[in-house]
């Protein structure tokens, strides 16, 4: 179904981050993947020793599980909050002819949420808020138009960004910053599908996934019981990470005149009042 395509993957922390599952499934139909995660870059100034040293440690993890994985699949460091480090990563993309037929937005921080505790919304600071958005929503616009810039993303291609329900409603698991983030990525998501896809018949569309503490951002945000509240209320039960895997490959398909959609992959959660 992909043979002969390659997809950026961001936001794989390890082997059990949901971009890892559908890094294997694009392998698994015959395409390539670039794969990209925090790390020390050129472009990273005055770190303290305990930010370089957690850079390192999670650039290291990360290339780690993307070896193990997905074999000889290219890594690079990528920090969406810094321009000039996505500018060089499309540089570099476009330096080794490497062709982009869509990618997978899968990057989200929020430090409001720490030990499994919600900073209540109005709490949340000014450089909080922008920070969040930054990352787990602008990243979005910045990084596609950059691939655009250097022409690395390809005419027709596929944009997948991850969301979950609690962009639309308030929820049993309570987040309120992130949830305003994913909101914003979901409505980016939408304008996008608008714009490229009149200009460059580029496809958008986001998707909606079940509770999942099996990576590091779900273990770190929910608790078990959240995520058997939802499994009790699905129709279906909780969707596995690879049913995400296999719709974002299906959306990634060439030809496919799917786009401006947000897609629910929950298990039918999201018919439950």
């Amino acid at each position: 179904m992909l043979e002969g395509k390659t997809f950026l993957i961001t936001g794989i922390a390890d082997a059990h981050s949901l971009a890892m599952y559908t890094a294997r499934e694009i392998i698994k139909n015959g395409g390539k993947v670039v794969c990209t995660g925090l790390g020390v870059s050129p472009h990273h100034k005055d770190l303290s020793d305990k930010a370089r040293a957690f850079l390192n440690k999670n650039y290291h993890d990360f290339k780690a599980a993307v070896q193990q994985e997905l074999g000889d699949s290219m890594t690079a460091i990528l920090d969406v909050t810094i321009d000039d480090n996505i500018a060089s990563f499309a540089q570099e993309l476009a330096t080794k002819n490497i062709q982009l037929d869509g990618l997978l937005h899968a990057i989200a921080m929020d430090k409001t949420i720490r030990n499994k505790e919600v900073k209540p919304l109005i709490d949340v600071t000014l450089q909080e808020f922008c920070e969040t958005m930054d990352v787990s929503a602008y990243s979005l616009i910045s990084l596609t138009r950059h691939l655009l810039e250097h022409q690395v993303l390809q005419p027709g291609a596929s944009i997948c960004s991850l969301s979950y329900i609690a962009a639309a409603q308030v929820t049993f698991h309570p987040y309120r910053n992130m949830s305003i983030a994913k909101a914003a990525l979901e409505r980016i998501t939408v304008e996008l599908a608008d714009e490229l896809g009149r200009k460059h018949q580029i496809r958008c569309n986001a998707l909606r996934f079940s509770p999942f503490m099996g990576s590091k951002a779900g273990n770190a945000t929910l608790r078990q019981e959240d995520v058997d509240i939802s499994s009790e209320k699905s129709p279906l039960g909780n969707a596995r990470p690879e049913d995400l895997a296999f719709e974002i490959v299906h959306l990634f398909r060439p030809q496919c005149r799917i786009t401006g959609e947000i897609r629910h992959v929950d298990g039918g959660y999201h018919i439950i009042g």
